[in-house]
Parts: C-alpha cells; sequence; structure tokens
C-alpha cells in the first residue's frame, strides 16, 4: 500500500519496537501524560456537568417552569381567564394558581426569614412534583382552615421543630389595636418536611393557597399562575413568547431567572476549571516536545542523508509533525477510553470505595449530594479530544523546525 515518504519515515521513527529504549521510554511516558491529563479532564468536568444535573432536577421539583405575576404580592386580577389563555400555547402542559408572601417563622429565640407559597394540594403535581421531595409528612395534609406549613429540612433542622410541632409566622405588617402597634402573628403547625438542596431548604415553607390568601390578604383571589412545560429546557424562549403574547402587561419569569445567580456561577467555574485542567495537559504536552527534540538529536544523521538525498526541508519537518501527531494521537484515543469509562462508573466506584473504608466523602448537608454525580456529555469529549491534539500538533513545531533546519554536511561529518 502507498504511503506518502513523511509518513512511512514518521511511522518507522514511532516504532516502540527499536532498539533505543530511552527513546521509546519517553516516548511512552509522553504518551500516558497526554492520555492522563484528558482522563481527568473528562472525569472533572463530568463530575461537575452531574453535580449541575442533579440540583437542576432538584430545583424544579419545587419551582414550576415559568410564574406569571402583577408583581411581587399584588393580587392578579381574572386569572381564571389568563390561565385559560396562556394555557392554549402548544409548549404549556400544565397550569395552576400561587400565593406568595414573606414573612419570619420563629420559635423560641431560633428566627428565619421565609418566603411562603400557598398552592393547591390536589393539583400541585400537575405544576411540580413536590410530593417526591417530601422526607417527612404528606401534602395532603395542607387541609384549608388548619394553616399547616411544609418547611425545608434546613429551616426545619433550624427552628428545631418537626411534625406536629408549632411555628410562630411574623407578617411584616402593623397591626394597630388599643393595645397599640403590633405585627400580625400566626401559630401554623409543621404537616410536613421537604428536602431539595440549594436554597430552598433554609427559606421556603408551602401552605394550602386558601390558607395563605386569608394570611397576606388577597381577597381569595391570587398572586400569580404557575406553569409546566414540556421541555423545562424550553422555559426562557417560552416565557419570551407569552411575554409577547400578553403584551408584556404581566411578569413573566422562568425558572432559569430565578436561579440565574447559580448558574452563571456553575458555568464560570466549569469554564475556570477547563482552562485549568487545560493548562494541566498543555504540561503533560511539553513531554512530547523533550521526546521529539532527543528523536532529532539521535536523528542528525539520518537527516543529513534524507537532504543530501534531495528531502526538502518542508518534508523533514512534516516527518516529525507526524511523529508527534502519532505520538498525541494514541494518547488522546487513550485517554478518551480511559476517561468515558470512569466517567460512566465514577459514582459506583466512589460509591464501592466509601462502603470499603467506611468513609463519606460527600456531606448532604454542606454539598446538599451524599454522593458523587457524573454526566458525561460527548460534546465536552469531543473539545477535549480536539483541544488536546492541538496542543499536541503545536508541540512538534518547535522540534520539527530545528530538524528541517539542520545542515547535511555537518549532520555527516558529525556522524563521521
Amino acid at each position: 500500500m502507498f504511503r506518502p515518504f513523511f509518513l512511512f519515515i514518521g511511522t518507522r521513527y514511532t516504532n516502540f519496537k527499536r532498539r533505543d529504549h530511552f527513546i521509546t521510554f519517553i516516548s511512552i511516558v509522553s504518551m500516558l501524560g497526554i492520555a492522563l491529563g484528558i482522563t481527568v479532564l473528562i472525569t472533572v468536568l463530568s463530575v461537575m456537568n452531574g453535580f449541575t444535573k442533579e440540583i437542576r432536577a432538584r430545583i424544579l421539583s419545587v419551582t414550576p417552569h415559568v410564574m406569571i405575576n402583577e408583581g411581587w404580592g399584588e393580587p392578579l386580577k381574572d386569572w381564571q381567564g389568563l390561565a385559560k389563555q396562556v394555557s392554549g400555547h402548544p409548549d404549556v402542559e400544565a397550569v395552576g394558581p400561587y400565593v406568595d408572601g414573606q414573612g419570619m417563622l420563629t420559635r423560641g429565640r431560633e428566627v428565619r426569614g421565609v418566603v411562603i407559597k400557598g398552592v393547591d394540594p390536589d393539583a400541585i403535581d400537575a405544576v411540580f412534583p413536590l410530593h417526591s421531595t417530601l422526607k417527612a409528612g404528606k401534602v395532603e395534609d395542607l387541609q384549608p382552615g388548619k394553616f399547616g406549613v411544609v418547611l425545608g429540612s434546613y429551616l426545619a433542622k433550624t427552628l428545631g421543630v418537626n411534625i406536629g410541632d408549632m411555628v410562630t409566622l411574623v407578617i411584616p405588617e402593623i397591626n394597630v389595636s388599643m393595645m397599640g402597634a403590633a405585627p400580625r402573628l400566626k401559630r401554623l403547625p409543621v404537616v410536613g418536611i421537604f428536602e431539595v438542596g440549594y436554597v430552598y431548604d433554609s427559606g421556603f415553607a408551602f401552605m394550602h393557597i386558601q390558607d395563605a390568601a386569608k394570611i397576606f390578604k388577597t381577597q381569595d383571589g391570587v398572586t400569580g399562575i404557575q406553569l409546566r412545560l414540556k421541555d423545562p429546557f424550553a422555559a426562557p424562549r417560552i416565557a419570551k413568547e407569552l411575554h409577547e403574547k400578553l403584551h408584556g402587561f404581566y411578569n413573566v419569569i422562568d425558572w432559569t431567572v430565578l436561579n440565574s445567580a447559580y448558574f452563571s456561577a456553575v458555568k464560570m467555574e466549569k469554564t475556570m476549571m477547563f482552562f485549568t485542567l487545560i493548562m494541566i495537559l498543555a504540561i503533560a504536552v511539553f513531554n512530547l516536545i523533550s521526546t521529539l527534540v532527543m528523536v532529532v538529536t539521535d536523528k542528525r544523521a539520518d537527516i543529513g542523508v534524507l537532504r543530501a538525498l534531495g528531502a526538502s526541508a518542508r518534508k523533514i519537518m512534516a516527518i516529525f509533525i507526524c511523529q508527534g501527531a502519532i505520538i498525541g494521537l494514541i494518547g488522546t484515543i487513550l485517554g478518551v477510553v480511559m476517561g468515558v469509562a470512569l466517567s460512566l462508573n465514577v459514582t459506583d466506584l466512589v460509591a464501592t470505595i466509601e462502603r470499603a473504608f467506611r468513609v463519606k466523602f460527600l456531606s448532604a448537608d454542606v454539598y446538599f449530594i451524599s454522593f458523587l454525580p457524573s454526566d458525561l456529555q460527548y460534546a465536552d469529549v469531543l473539545l477535549i479530544a480536539a483541544s488536546a491534539m492541538v496542543l499536541s500538533l503545536l508541540a512538534t513545531i518547535h522540534p520539527a523546525w530545528r530538524a528541517a533546519n539542520v545542515q547535511p554536511a555537518e549532520a555527516l561529518r558529525h556522524d563521521a
């Protein structure tokens, strides 16, 4: 089979069965360095993707995909008509009302700010799956007139309450009576505890929508409607479409806007981590430069003979670029295979290590997640592989340039 001149010689120089064991050794080290860098990069990014995916799923378990209101705490006029209007959108699956407001929950000396959200227990799963997040109690226990409340796990832990305990809700509104001015207070029984992670566990509570309407005095109305979409990741586009459809008369907020600070921070962290690990991969590629420089030094006589036989400087450069590219390609393929295999099994591997050594690497109190998630995205794998190959090719330029500038007479005289 015909092979170009530079490819024929470049592949021969990469043959690991050559007698020069030292150059063979450092060539293998170069490959393994690139492979290890790629493995670490793929695994770390997959774990970061896994954390983002897990937190996103937990956020969506207590957050509607889109909310429509007239302003924080303002009653929404003719919400039934508005709900009927937006439910006609082809991407909207379910619509439900809600009442929200702010206050403080107290028990003993503990005081915590909280966002109270009134929901309809009979229809809540149509909008977001609150049931799946409960670690104690039932959503059905939110009975109208009983003023029961479902608290986030961290909030309940901070207040020191459990199912059946009472907390006091302080509303930032002054009541004036014969006894003077005082804030509005309401005693609430705890009927459930949910656990999501992120900020929701520490600052959110759910009530029956009728009870919340009475507490926040919305005249038996609602403060907004919440939507579930067929595709939650299309929420920004659909929110924009609904805003235009409603002619800007209402606030239309999607779940990505509500959590924009978190996702922006995660995106920045992932970007910085990628470039940091790329620098580590670049350090591994320096071994490739050392390997090729030593090969050029070892093959000065061969280069001199090739130049004397008429090989151009460009062809000499191509020989060593080809050799470096082969080393980089093998290292990249090996790294991708190891990285993909490790990313797909890292959750089970870490769990096995934890069981074997009876240790816990991730505490749910700190990280919101008690296991190491992983979400392998093949777009990341392609980007990492392409970056590794580009770095490998760049690493070949200087050694190849040195080889092309070897003078044949000087090389042969020195060999003689």
